[in-house]
């Protein structure tokens, strides 16, 4: 015989009514990912057993509060017939009639369960402990309370499965971002078709209101879209043509057209409606723990209501048999541990899905837990606290050249040239035509040469422009970013500083690392110390390195973890960061821009790509944690003081079962509090 956990498998019903998993990946895991895997499909397996058993999906479809209704009603009837109106009629067969009758409604379905389980070989479920308490106080002669303790735990369950349904209200919401329908050109025409037949590289048109069926890069000269269903961020987004648009955002202004890049299972809408939901089945250890206990606990209690019901024959006298099995029916009905395993997972999902309706994606609320321990954080620069393209920092032109002048030659050179360093000047916004260039060299390592009206023009580093004899001021090759050199018919006409610009957030996270008792906060790039060292000091953090190798930053971060103490994060975007965040306790990708393998490897995603919503999902990860806390106490204590006086005679069924319901009620408007909040605020 099997032990069956006493309660309500809330945790069953989750993942009966999450959508099917996508279509996975073809893509390797790394061992971090796949142990994790195993880890959960060997749970997941170890646990298949108690589900089958309490698997009652009362879930399917919608919600039937008519036997609730019709109970209600006919034992709301019954009393006032037996203590109010007193009708002749209503003689002791016709009352266990009419109460026989409230109690089919509700009742039957629990204990046609209970038998179901027994079958398989499940004794202590939730279903035997009602339907013993209530058949047993049919039998001395309580048939109200035995109808009212089967309809409160009814209302109970329905209440379960109505938050139940809220909580995975972000999730439904996901599903509802994926477009339907993609406007594909093909050979000529404009043609409708499912996002899943567009393939990579063809061109689609998106019309002002439709939401963007595949991740693509915008070939209109520009865009404005509404992202809020993936990053959570409100304000409508600019984007420019060349710029990456991501699925499920909504096009606001005019038509535009987009070339696609990811085929629509990889699309970043399809990518978190598969971590969404896969989160779900992974447990964290206060979870599991629970678990185990509600195993242990509920055959423990069950066979101290027997205690409770006998043994006082041998040791009380006036032993009286009735007064005794109504206190073990009260231990019974109490004792059910629904409220402590149904506020669990359901605040770990409310937690998830909040995270999620931020732009924040843990990949099992494991992960969540171990955030909020995180003592020591570390992240990469490129990408993650820079924005990871260049843009012009500074324009500095040398008289008698202005600056108009000196950009219309450097942008007339550039033109020609395919360097991210001549695509981040050519983003400089003018009003004024180019000019034709001649005769273009492109010297390795140095720059360009080239003929503009007649004249000689360079643009490079400070060695194109000291082989050709120009001078130029000492005190710019002491300019750590990167800097392009002008130089017109041998005369220096000015410089350019490129640089990759900083996050608006990046000082934000710095700021607010602080409040999260992380005690080390580490940089490591793999570009120039110099300009890595400039960064951390813009930013304010005290500890950078730079120049270093993907096994170089694995190195240091398993430096760090040979103190024990340490919890260390680690936060990246490129394929160069994954080994790393492979090896921190905890990895967290940035989703929008970064690579799939760090995505992959990762165990919490930034969709928006803002390093601050670090800050925000460990908020939401701890307001998780205190609630789940908050609810344990809770029901712990209200039942250890109810099982009490049950034992000593002093609470009847009623209190009982307002104590059981009450406590999982309140435990679930606690959990449902996680999706109400406003993580934005301070």
């Amino acid at each position: 015989m099997s032990v069956q956990k006493g309660c309500c498998d809330l945790e069953h019903k989750i993942d009966r009514k999450t959508p099917p998993p996508l279509q996975a990946q073809n893509k390797p895991l790394t061992n971090k990912l796949a142990k994790q895997s195993e880890h959960d499909h060997k749970h997941e397996n170890e646990h298949q057993e108690q589900t089958e058993t309490a698997a009652h999906d009362h879930s399917h479809g919608e919600i039937n509060y008519w036997p609730a209704i019709v109970s209600f009603i006919l034992l709301v009837s019954g009393l006032l017939l037996e203590h109010v109106l007193y009708f002749d009629f209503f003689t002791k067969s016709v009352k266990i009639a009419w109460y026989i009758a409230a109690y089919i409604p509700v009742g039957l379905p629990v204990i046609k369960e209970a038998v179901e389980a027994i079958g398989k070989g499940g004794l202590f479920t939730e279903f035997f402990l009602m339907s013993i308490a209530t058949i047993g106080a049919f039998a001395i002669g309580e048939y109200a309370e035995g109808v009212a303790v089967m309809l409160f735990y009814t209302v109970g369950e329905l209440f379960q499965m109505n938050a139940v349904q809220k909580a995975k209200g972000n999730i439904t919401a996901l599903l509802d971002i994926r477009a339907k329908e993609a406007h594909l050109k093909r050979n000529g025409k404009l043609i409708s078709v499912h996002p899943e037949s567009v393939k990579v590289g063809e061109t689609i048109q998106v019309k002002v209101g439709e939401k963007v069926p595949l991740d693509g890069r915008l070939i209109s000269k520009k865009a404005s879209v509404n992202t809020a269903a993936i990053s959570g961020e409100s304000k409508p987004e600019t984007i420019r043509r060349g710029e990456q648009v991501l699925a499920g955002s909504i096009n606001l202004e005019q038509v535009i057209e987009l070339t696609t890049t990811k085929l629509f299972e990889d699309s970043s809408v399809s990518k978190i409606l598969h971590l969404v939901q896969d989160a779900a089945s992974r447990k964290a250890k206060t979870e599991l723990l629970m678990r185990r206990l509600a195993r242990v606990y509920t055959p423990i209690v069950f066979f101290l209501a027997v205690a409770v019901c006998f043994l006082p024959y041998f040791f009380v006298e006036n032993y009286d048999f009735q007064d005794w099995l109504y206190r073990a029916l009260v231990f019974l009905v109490i004792s059910c541990p629904c409220a402590l395993v149904i506020s669990i997972p359901l605040g770990y999902f409310g937690g998830l899905g909040a995270a999620s309706k931020n732009g924040i994606l843990f990949k099992g609320a494991n992960f969540m837990d171990v955030l909020t321990r995180v003592n020591t954080l570390v992240m990469d620069k490129t990408g993650t606290l820079t924005k990871g393209s260049f843009t012009i920092q500074t324009i500095q032109p040398s008289a008698p050249f202005s600056e108009s002048e000196l950009m219309q030659y450097l942008l007339s050179i550039e033109q020609n040239s395919t360097h991210p360093i001549a695509k981040a000047i050519m983003n400089y916004p003018n009003n004024f035509s180019l000019w034709q260039a001649h005769q273009i060299e492109e010297i390795a390592g140095k720059g360009l040469k080239g003929t503009i009206n007649n004249k000689t023009v360079l643009a490079g580093n400070g060695r194109l422009l000291s082989n050709a004899s120009v001078n130029y001021p000492s005190e710019i090759d002491t300019i750590t970013e990167s800097i392009v050199l002008v130089a017109i018919d041998g005369q220096f006409a000015g410089y350019v500083v490129i640089a990759d610009e900083i996050k608006s957030d990046a000082k934000e996270i710095v700021r607010k690392l602080q409040s999260m008792d992380i005690h080390e906060l580490i940089m490591l790039s793999g570009d120039k110390d110099s300009i890595t060292q400039k960064v951390a000091k813009q930013i304010g953090i005290h500890s950078a390195e730079g120049g270093l190798l993907p096994e170089d930053k694995l190195n240091r971060v398993e430096a760090i973890k040979q103190n024990k103490e340490k919890v260390v994060a680690f936060i990246g975007d490129g394929i160069n960061d994954a080994p790393v965040l492979a090896a921190s306790d905890i990895g967290v990708a940035m989703g929008a821009m970064g690579s799939d393998v760090a995505i992959e490897t990762a165990d919490m995603v930034i969709q928006t790509d803002q390093p601050s919503k670090f800050y925000t999902g460990w908020k939401i990860s701890k307001a998780t944690r205190q609630i789940i806390w908050q609810n344990i106490a809770l029901a712990f204590g209200v039942k250890a003081i109810v099982l009490t006086l049950g034992a000593m005679g002093m609470a009847s069924l009623w209190q009982a079962v307002f104590a059981d319901v009450g406590v999982a009620l309140l435990a679930i408007l606690n959990a449902v509090r996680l999706q109400k909040m406003n993580w934005n605020r301070e």
